[in-house]
């Protein structure tokens, strides 16, 4: 799916599904977060704590016309991976094709590969990647796996025979180059990019306001993705067919 017109998970999938309230992952800018905190749906401590939603898992489905995400709102993590992967087969059994979006955890994605190769053609793996670095991506995403383990997870998924994706969103240092030549050879679809979006006021709502060291570092990522800097990257990688740019940098692209 690749509608120009649209923006967010809507340039992915028609259709977003989720089972858990609340991710343990916590990264500090996670969009989804702040939005159940700005709605006072959940709070910033509690937010780490995943909560099943029990009444999901009897729920069955119809074929849909078009891809269906899965997750958008958390992340499919160990403690929770049977209930992920029950809810996953509801969704597969009627025929739909399906995204599982992740920051992959590999028990986790050799499980999936293992359980659902009578569905490999119905699903499409696109793993979280914003850079190839395990120090930044512990900053920014305190308790999502490293490089190496994501990386790991892609192999797995690519030479189990499904089809692979990864998403450079956020971008999360100015060496995105190093993420998109190590993933590459494993991507039998797409690598999306983007910059981070409403990073201070995500970073304000979940609870980073008076964090100098975070607001810190969100002040100088900023100040790496100039319209100059991602004008070069999109010429860098034009002739790459893989490649797709996310809204945030069509908005450069466009102007």
């Amino acid at each position: 799916m690749n509608d120009k017109s649209a923006f967010g998970t809507k340039e992915w999938a028609s259709r977003n599904e989720n089972l858990i309230k609340g991710c343990s992952h916590d990264c500090k800018y996670c969009y989804a977060k702040a939005m159940t905190i700005q709605h006072k749906r959940n709070t910033r401590e509690d937010w780490k704590n995943e909560i099943v939603n029990q009444g999901k898992l009897k729920k069955g489905f119809r074929k849909h016309d078009g891809l269906i995400m899965f997750p958008s709102s958390h992340d499919i993590t160990p403690d929770h991976l049977s209930d992920c992967m029950t809810f996953l087969y509801h969704i597969l059994k009627p025929g739909n094709n399906v995204l599982i979006v992740s920051k992959p955890h590999l028990i986790c994605i050799k499980a999936i590969c293992d359980y659902f190769k009578e569905y490999k053609d119905n699903i499409i793996f696109r793993f979280t990647i914003g850079s190839a670095d395990s120090t930044v991506l512990k900053f920014w995403e305190p308790n999502a796996p490293d490089f190496e383990e994501r990386l790991e997870s892609l192999k797995y998924a690519f030479n189990a025979g499904y089809q692979t994706s990864v998403s450079c969103e956020p971008m999360l240092d100015n060496k995105i180059d190093r993420v998109i030549e190590r993933v590459l050879p494993y991507v039998t679809e797409t690598i999306w990019i983007g910059k981070p979006n409403k990073l201070n006021e995500r970073l304000s709502m979940n609870g980073f306001k008076n964090d100098l060291a975070t607001m810190g570092a969100a002040r100088r990522l900023k100040g790496i993705f100039t319209d100059d800097y991602i004008l070069d990257l999109c010429q860098r990688y034009k002739d790459n067919s893989k490649i797709r740019w996310k809204d945030s940098i069509k908005k450069v692209l466009g102007k």
